[in-house]
């Protein structure tokens, strides 16, 4: 009997603990070859937005350019943080900074060559974009439309409330 309470207590503490987050445990590195493990944005009190895009991706770079433009109004509104995950492949990869660079941006961009974090997402299409809160993934859309930034930071405040 005490191995049936045992086994039962194990397994509520395992269901517990998985359903903390649904941000999966995957490695990444950023631009300067620092790997970060995706999942410890589980851990941040502030919204956090995943956007996945590519170098040869038009509406992914329009999006986050239209992000570009208010986004240091939403870092002071709400600390948003913004993570750019670039899914281009081991070709195409070496564009990645110079282009980030170019622009101006300053989110944290990284690196998924391999599409490990992609798949573990279950990303179909890019350009994809996610709201995550406390670990949670409250909001999420897939492509590009003018304007579709303020949906975003209107799902970024709703999240906090």
């Amino acid at each position: 009997m005490k191995v049936f309470y045992a086994f039962i207590l194990l397994f509520v503490f395992s269901v517990a603990t998985a359903q903390k987050s649904d941000l999966p445990a995957v490695t990444l590195a950023d631009l300067d070859g620092k790997k970060i493990e995706f999942s410890s944005l589980a851990n941040e009190d502030k919204p956090v937005i995943v956007s996945f895009w590519a170098t040869w991706c038009g509406p992914c770079l329009k999006e986050l350019a239209a992000i570009h433009d208010v986004y240091s109004d939403w870092q002071e509104e709400t600390g948003v943080k913004l993570i750019a995950v670039s899914i281009d492949d081991a070709k195409s990869v070496k564009r990645v900074k110079p282009l980030v660079n170019g622009k101006g941006w300053e989110y944290t961009v990284l690196l998924d060559t391999n599409h490990d974090l992609k798949r573990a997402m279950n990303v179909a299409n890019v350009p994809f974009t996610a709201v995550v809160y406390k670990g949670k993934i409250v909001y999420k859309h897939t492509s590009y439309t003018p304007g579709v930034e303020k949906e975003l930071i209107k799902q970024v405040k709703a999240a906090m409330k």
